[in-house]
């Protein structure tokens, strides 16, 4: 939480935080600000003393919502820096951030960097900066990262505002579920209004216009992926492929609030009108380890160790996993879960590289979604759900959707 930041600072020698960027789909900016119509920015985070919002004139009033001390970047005006670097830009920010820096007191120590920019253009100016303050040492999070742990357990209030785009995600999986079984079918292919034959394309529109409608986004996009594509993790389908009974639909859909606010995180795998016997094989193996897994979750547990758990789990059922070949491409492909919050992927994770530190703890909110993947059979299976770990160490979804595999035509 940010009552932790400090601490974690201390903690790990950091003197300063410097996040640079817009206020909105900037994770770390909108953290610490709230958010809001900024669309640069640069905010300093000291250890000890106060917080400073340098911002543009124009957003000033936009930068005082976030109740920090502002201040216009104009009183560091940017043509003196620049005749001071002989027109030379990243050297002239780089001067810039050098006083900005020395005014809050900071003229040594590690100083840990957050926020979105394009890598091009931000990296001359850090390297700049590292030149012309030899004192500092300007570190990225792969050490450690501050922010993200501390973000790793969640308040009370982000809780419910994840829950609320849970409400939406599943609001929005209803309206699909219902646009796709009142379909009319012609030689087992779902068909439009027009008579013309349904797609994944005209799918997603749907989606997205429903989201935006609930006050929603989705930059990360949507996973509607049908047979062989539902075989591969992360492939998002084919927009032209038509929707077809019997085959596996892997429906992922983790939209975020307005402006690059909190996420939710959610998966349903169906079959519309009927499934074969082989697919619902493997829905039933999927959802055996599901379920043992959700009923398994213990506070104080590593969260890794539930990854060691799925793939015994199916490996028992004849699956490959990725636990016993690293490099496999069907069967258990992938680690079980990951924390939601302000990124769709973030503390705790639960991948063979997480840290003994990833533990379950009282409001942590991560994603519990086992799958199988076998595209040479053209079919995928996972499912997923949205956890928060409650005060009393037990363990509840944000949201209830039912997890039915068929669909039955209406």
């Amino acid at each position: 939480m940010k009552s932790e930041i400090r601490h974690l600072m201390k903690k790990n020698n950091v003197e300063a935080l410097l996040i640079t960027g817009a206020g909105q789909h900037n994770p770390a900016m909108v953290y610490l600000t709230g958010g809001g119509h900024m669309t640069s920015a640069d905010l300093l985070f000291p250890s000890s003393g106060q917080e400073v919002l340098y911002c543009r004139p124009m957003e000033r009033d936009e930068a005082k919502k976030s109740g920090l001390k502002t201040v216009l970047i104009t009183e560091f005006p940017y043509q003196d820096y620049l005749r001071a670097s002989n027109s030379d830009h990243a050297l002239a920010q780089a001067f810039r951030y050098k006083d900005m820096l020395i005014k809050s007191g900071i003229e040594s120590g590690r100083i840990m960097l957050y926020g979105m920019g394009e890598i091009n253009k931000t990296y001359p100016v850090i390297k700049a900066l590292q030149s012309l303050m030899p004192e500092v040492e300007l570190i990225g999070n792969s050490e450690f990262d501050v922010l993200q742990k501390a973000m790793m357990c969640k308040s009370t209030e982000e809780i419910a505002r994840i829950q609320h785009m849970g409400e939406i995600t599943v609001e929005v999986v209803g309206r699909v579920a219902e646009f796709l079984t009142n379909r009319n079918v012609e030689n087992e292919v779902l068909i439009k209004q027009d008579d013309k034959p349904l797609r994944i394309g005209d799918v997603k529109n749907h989606i997205n216009f429903w989201l935006a409608e609930l006050g929603a986004e989705n930059p990360e996009g949507t996973i509607f992926s049908i047979g062989r594509d539902g075989g591969i993790p992360h492939s998002v389908g084919n927009p032209n492929d038509y929707l077809t009974l019997g085959k596996t639909i892997v429906f992922d859909i983790f939209p975020c609030e307005a402006g690059g606010g909190y996420f939710h995180d959610f998966t349903r795998t169906w079959s519309l009108g009927y499934a074969t016997d082989e697919v619902i094989k493997v829905y039933e193996d999927v959802k055996k380890v599901y379920d043992k897994i959700a009923s398994s979750l213990t506070k104080g547990t590593v969260f890794k160790q539930y990854q060691k758990q799925t793939c015994e789990l199916f490996e028992k059922m004849g699956h490959m996993t990725i636990c016993k070949d690293a490099n496999a491409l069907e069967g258990y492909i992938h680690s079980l879960g990951h924390g939601v919050g302000l990124n769709i992927h973030e503390y705790p994770f639960s991948g063979h590289t997480a840290g003994d530190d990833e533990i379950l703890s009282p409001g942590m909110v991560f994603t519990i979604e086992p799958g199988l993947y076998y595209p040479s059979r053209n079919l995928g299976v996972r499912l997923e759900d949205t956890y928060v770990t409650k005060e009393d160490g037990t363990f509840s979804t944000l949201i209830d959707y039912p997890m039915d595999l068929i669909l039955r035509m209406k």
